[in-house]
C-alpha cells in the first residue's frame, strides 16, 4: 500500500492506473458510491488488483448458489450426526438433513439462539471430539456464563482466510504493516485480525486495547498503514493524538478496518476526515466465527460484501421469523458452511439489517447495522435506538462524537437523557452549550418523535471505550 501523497503523486498514479487493462472476468463489477481516499483504493478502482482475488469472489451467482447448496447438506449432516442437542430440534421440529434440496429449503429448519449456546455450556455444540478443538474462545454472558465457541486446526485456517480475504479488500497487501487495537484474550476480534493479517503477509503489531497514550505512540514510530480498531475507540485515538500536539491527518494511516459495534455513515465520515483515511467497515460475531464474516470493500464503500462460500446470510422478520425478500430490513441469520467443531445452523444474530446485491464482488452485501433488536430502547410506545441519536449529534460540528444514554423512570414514565460532549474549542461556553442540547433536543423529537432531555458534561466526563462503546445506561429500578 502506498504511503499518502501529494496531488501530484496522486495525479501520476492515476495515470498509471487508466493505462493498465484489468483481466477479463465473468463478473459484471459496478463500483459506485464513495470515491476512495487512498492510493490502495483508487488501484482496486481502476481493476490492476483484481487479478489477486479468489475466484469465488467473482464467480457467477449460480456458481455461487451451487457451493452453498453442497456446502450446506454437508453441514446439516454433520450437525445431525455429531451434536445431539441439533438433532433433537430437528426432530422436534420434523425436518431431516435429507428434507434440505435447494437454498429455499433452509427455511424448514430450526433457528439457533444465544439461550441455545448457553444451554449447552460448555462444549455441548461441538460437532467433533474436544480432543481435537485446538482453541476456546467465549463471549460475555449476562448470566454469568459466557456462550464458548471453538476451532479445530482447519477453522483456524478457515478463520485466517476469511479475515486474510477482508483486510485485502480493505486495501490492505502483503508487507504493509497493521495496527491491532481489537483487544486480546476470549475476545475473538484480536486474534482474528492477527491471524488473518498474517496470513496475508502483513507485518503485525499486536497492541490490543487500552493504553491509548502508547496507541499514539506506536502509530508515530512503527508508521503503520493500517489499523484495526472499534470505531468510536479510533475516535479516542484522535482525541489523544490532538491532546499530544499531533495532527492525525498526517499520521501513516492510510486504512482504518472498523466493527464490533454498530455505527454510521456521521462517524465514518468523522473518521476519515480527521484521519484522511478510508474507513470500512468489518463485521464478524464469536458464534459464527469472529471477525471476518464480511467486509467493505475500499474500491465502493458501500456496505460489507458478505463472504457467501463461507457463511450463508437471511434476513427473517424479527417478529415472525419468516424470510424476508433481499433489501428489506430485518434480523440478520448467518449459517456456516465450513466450520468443523462449532457448525452454527440459523444463528439468530439480533442484528437489523438487509441483504443488498453483490457490487465490486459477486457475493451480496449487507446494508449497514441500523442497530439490534436486543439494543432497541422502547419508550413510551416508541422504538429508539442508539445509532438513530448518534446520527443526530453527528450533524451538529460543535458536539463531540462521545455520548451516553441515560434511561430513567420517573412518575413511573420511562424517560432518556442523553449526555454529550462539545468538543474542545466549545467547551466552556454556556450559550454554544445551551445552543447545542437545545438544538438536540428538538432534532430528537423532530426526527425520533420522543421527548428527551439534553445535557452538557465538560470534555472528558464521557467514559471513553477501550473496545466496544456502552452507548446506554439503564438506571432504572430493578424489577
Amino acid at each position: 500500500m502506498a504511503a499518502k501523497k501529494g496531488a501530484k503523486g496522486k495525479k501520476t498514479a492515476s495515470k498509471a492506473l487508466r493505462a493498465s487493462k484489468p483481466t477479463a472476468r465473468r463478473a459484471t463489477f459496478k463500483l459506485i458510491v464513495r470515491e476512495p481516499k487512498t492510493v490502495a483504493g483508487k488501484a482496486l478502482r481502476g481493476g490492476c488488483e483484481r487479478r489477486f482475488l479468489d475466484p469465488i469472489e467473482i464467480a457467477s451467482r449460480d456458481e455461487i448458489a451451487a457451493l452453498q447448496t453442497k456446502r450446506l447438506k454437508w453441514t446439516l449432516q454433520h450437525v445431525y450426526r455429531n451434536v445431539p442437542y441439533y438433532r433433537k430440534k430437528f426432530d422436534e421440529a420434523g425436518v431431516h438433513p435429507d428434507d434440505f434440496r435447494r437454498l429455499e429449503d433452509l427455511a424448514k429448519f430450526p433457528f439457533t439462539t444465544k439461550d441455545d449456546l448457553r444451554a449447552t455450556y460448555p462444549f455441548g455444540m461441538f460437532a467433533v471430539p474436544r480432543e481435537k478443538i485446538v482453541r476456546i474462545h467465549a463471549s460475555s454472558g449476562t448470566t454469568g456464563k459466557p456462550t464458548v465457541v471453538g476451532y479445530t486446526a482447519k477453522d483456524i485456517e478457515t478463520w485466517a482466510e476469511v479475515v486474510a480475504r477482508s483486510i485485502r479488500a480493505a486495501g490492505g497487501r502483503p508487507g504493509d504493516i497493521v495496527h491491532v487495537a481489537y483487544g486480546y484474550g476470549l475476545f475473538t476480534g484480536g486474534l482474528g485480525a492477527h491471524y488473518g493479517a498474517e496470513r496475508l503477509g502483513c507485518t503485525v503489531i499486536p497492541m490490543s486495547g487500552g493504553q491509548t497514550e502508547k496507541q499514539v505512540q506506536l502509530i508515530q514510530d512503527f508508521k503503520p498503514q493500517i489499523i484495526m480498531v472499534t470505531p468510536s475507540y479510533m475516535l479516542a485515538i484522535a482525541d489523544e493524538f490532538e491532546r499530544q500536539g499531533y495532527d492525525p491527518r498526517k499520521s501513516s494511516l492510510l486504512v482504518g478496518i472498523h466493527g464490533a459495534e454498530p455505527w454510521t455513515d456521521s462517524m465514518r465520515k468523522e473518521i476519515e476526515e480527521r484521519f484522511a483515511m478510508d474507513a470500512v467497515d468489518i463485521y464478524g460475531l464469536s458464534e459464527v466465527i469472529g471477525p471476518g464474516v464480511a467486509n467493505e470493500c475500499i474500491e465502493s464503500k458501500d456496505g460489507p460484501t458478505i463472504w457467501e462460500d463461507h457463511f450463508y446470510p437471511e434476513v427473517v422478520d424479527p417478529a415472525t421469523g419468516k424470510p424476508v425478500p433481499d433489501g428489506q430490513t430485518g434480523e440478520l441469520v448467518f449459517t456456516s458452511l465450513t466450520k468443523e467443531a462449532l457448525p452454527i445452523v440459523r444463528y439468530r444474530t439480533r442484528d437489523l439489517t438487509a441483504l443488498l446485491p453483490g457490487t465490486a464482488r459477486s457475493m451480496r452485501r449487507m446494508a449497514r447495522i441500523t442497530g439490534r433488536t436486543d439494543d432497541m430502547l422502547i419508550i413510551r410506545g416508541v422504538n429508539v435506538f442508539p445509532t438513530q441519536i448518534e446520527e443526530l449529534i453527528l450533524k451538529d460540528a460543535r458536539l463531540s462524537p462521545h455520548y451516553v444514554i441515560e434511561v430513567k423512570r420517573e412518575n413511573r414514565l420511562d424517560e432518556i437523557e442523553v449526555v454529550v460532549e462539545c468538543k474542545p474549542e466549545y467547551a466552556g461556553r454556556a450559550d454554544i452549550e445551551a445552543d447545542c442540547t437545545n438544538r438536540l433536543a428538538h432534532l430528537i423529537k423532530a426526527y425520533i418523535g420522543i421527548t428527551a432531555r439534553v445535557r452538557a458534561v465538560p470534555v472528558g466526563g464521557i467514559t471513553r471505550s477501550m473496545g466496544k462503546a456502552k452507548r446506554v445506561i439503564d438506571l432504572r429500578p430493578k424489577e
